[in-house]
């Protein structure tokens, strides 16, 4: 049986791209991120354990009740050791600053960075806000205090 999906709307999100690489777009039809370009004047040099902040030329305005995640790139740190280090790193509604990346080289060789390079992802998404009620005792669960490992491994 197959299913037909409603089309996804699209959340408008308010852009400067002071950089000289086309505004982030979404690879294929069911893409949740998209790329992050480097907007760099000369390459920069990764050495192992080394780490620096990538400047993107984006600034974004975004909707109340939403974050943008600043997320690794899957084929970085597969073939290279390269990562994202605070991921996924969050980008407040109310911040109005350039987006950087924070990039990590985990690998064992010096990695370049070079401009125009995809370094990282960007997910905007939804959340909710909480507000805390404190009580003396939680209610149970079936899982109860079972923190890591505790389900098992299989």
């Amino acid at each position: 049986m197959n299913e037909v999906s409603a089309p996804i709307r699209a959340v408008s999100v308010r852009i400067v791209n002071k950089g000289k690489h086309p505004l982030p777009s979404y690879a294929t039809e069911h893409s949740a991120g998209m790329d992050l370009r480097a907007n760099l004047d000369a390459p920069i040099v990764l050495a192992p354990g080394q780490r620096a902040l990538i400047p993107t030329g984006l600034f974004l305005e975004l909707p109340e009740g939403t974050e943008a995640q600043v997320r690794p790139r899957s084929g970085l740190a597969f073939k290279h050791g390269v990562t994202v280090l605070n991921a996924p790193g969050t980008i407040d509604a109310d911040y109005r600053g350039e987006v950087g990346v924070l990039l990590i080289n985990q690998g064992q060789e010096p990695f370049e960075v070079k401009d125009g390079e995809r370094v990282a992802q960007l997910v905007v998404a939804r959340y909710v806000r909480v507000g805390f009620v404190e009580v003396a005792d939680l209610n149970t669960s079936e899982r109860g205090a079972g923190g890591f490992g505790h389900t098992g491994t299989n």
